[in-house]
Order: C-alpha cells, then structure tokens, then sequence
C-alpha cells in the first residue's frame, strides 16, 4: 500500500481506517472513528468541499494526544500531515 501522495483523501482515510484494526484508547478510538467516517465521505468531494472536511478531520485529530499503541500513533501522525496538507490545499491541482 503506497500511501505518499500528500493530497491524496484515499491515502487519509487508509492511515485512519488501519488505526481501527489496533488496540487503543477509548476516546483516541472514538475521535478516530469519527475522523475516518469524515474521511471516507471527502474522497468523493469537489475540491472545496475536500478542504473544509479536511480541516474537520485535521481538528479531530489534533484532539488526540496518544492513542496507546505506537502502530497506531504513526498512522495519526501520517493522517495529521495529510489532513493538514488537504485543508491547506486550494484545489489548484
């Protein structure tokens, strides 16, 4: 699975779709769960509307300190980073 594009919304919701598979914090569990159903729903967005759901992700995800599992912290940590570059895209590409 090749998930380097920074712009790609398949490649966000894949980092948070495998968090739900690992054992983690109740709460870091809950706000991923909501992130990852934000992030399916923007993969079939107009650029826009990509951006604005982006930045909803990226707040959910900046609520999460740790998640308890150190597999699942890198996969935040990449999620963060493309939630980031999606809400800061313009949709020039």
């Amino acid at each position: 699975m090749s998930v380097t594009d920074t712009t790609d919304p398949a490649a966000l919701y894949e980092h948070l779709a495998a968090t739900a598979e690992l054992p983690i914090e109740r709460r870091a569990s809950r706000l991923l769960g909501e992130a990852e159903a934000v992030a399916d729903d923007l993969r079939d967005c107009s650029p826009d509307v990509q951006t604005q759901r982006a930045a909803i992700v990226l707040e959910l995800l900046e609520e999460i300190e740790e998640t308890g599992n150190p597999e699942a912290d890198e996969h935040l940590e990449c999620a963060r980073t493309l939630a980031a570059d999606l809400a800061d895209d313009s949709g020039g590409s």
